[in-house]
């Protein structure tokens, strides 16, 4: 999942930088308003927390600008000042949670993840597909029996695999969503995780489920599978 942090201040940002990559985001930050809300409006982003008091463009300036933007990502606001006035205008401009400081880090992610959980992003905390297990919380991977062990990168890579199951999801979708902005575009990470957690998922004899589409990207699936041996029976046949 991948998460914009717009907050001036370079303590707090860091404090929220390094537990949330510790729970598997993928962290873009901004400094000021005025990139916040550009950064929002220009990229693809699961969630955003958004503090209050911020230089060039307030969080209420940059909040209402997402959203007239047409962008529909959840927002968390971070604010020094609990008035329940400045709430009730944060909220009636589009922002979804608002949480004063100071806050502790697992109330904050307690807050992200139901906001991650409502019916708008279709987010689940317990995926799978065939007999592969994955659950968000616990951060666990199962496949069948077997419990396997996941980098944090492999593992965010493999949740947003799992959520669009049977789509096919280009080499930029899975760079927008797991990859932080400054990640290199051209480099082989990508076909490097995507290497590792197959080899991960798929040893011994268990089925294929995550495949790539040659000139399109990659899916998660088992009817892929079930498609790809049909075809190869057809081909032996011929030959």
């Amino acid at each position: 999942m991948r998460i914009l942090i717009i907050e001036d201040d370079e303590e707090v940002r860091s404090f929220l930088r390094k537990g949330l990559m510790a729970e598997a985001f993928a962290v873009d930050m901004a400094e000021d308003g005025d990139t916040g809300s550009y950064l929002a409006r220009t990229n693809e982003y699961d969630i955003i927390i958004l503090d209050n008091s911020l230089p060039m463009k307030s969080g209420l300036q940059a909040c209402k600008e997402i959203r007239k933007s047409g962008k529909t990502i959840p927002i968390l606001i971070l604010s020094v000042i609990s008035d329940p006035r400045q709430k009730t205008e944060f909220l009636n401009a589009g922002a979804d949670d608002y949480l004063s400081k100071p806050f502790s880090f697992k109330e904050l992610l307690a807050r992200l993840r139901a906001l991650l959980r409502r019916p708008r992003n279709l987010v689940q905390t317990l995926l799978t597909v065939g007999d592969l297990k994955v659950d968000i919380i616990k951060q666990t991977v199962v496949r069948g029996r077997l419990n396997i062990y996941l980098t944090r990168k492999e593992f965010s890579l493999l949740e947003y695999l799992i959520r669009n199951k049977g789509r096919i999801l280009s080499r930029g979708m899975i760079m927008e969503h797991v990859w932080n902005v400054d990640s290199d575009p051209f480099s082989n990470t990508i076909e490097a995780h995507i290497l590792n957690l197959r080899k991960k998922i798929h040893g011994g004899d268990r089925r294929e489920l995550i495949h790539n589409i040659p000139g399109r990207g990659y899916t998660i699936a088992t009817k892929v599978v079930e498609r790809t041996r049909a075809r190869s029976k057809v081909l032996a046949r011929q030959k």
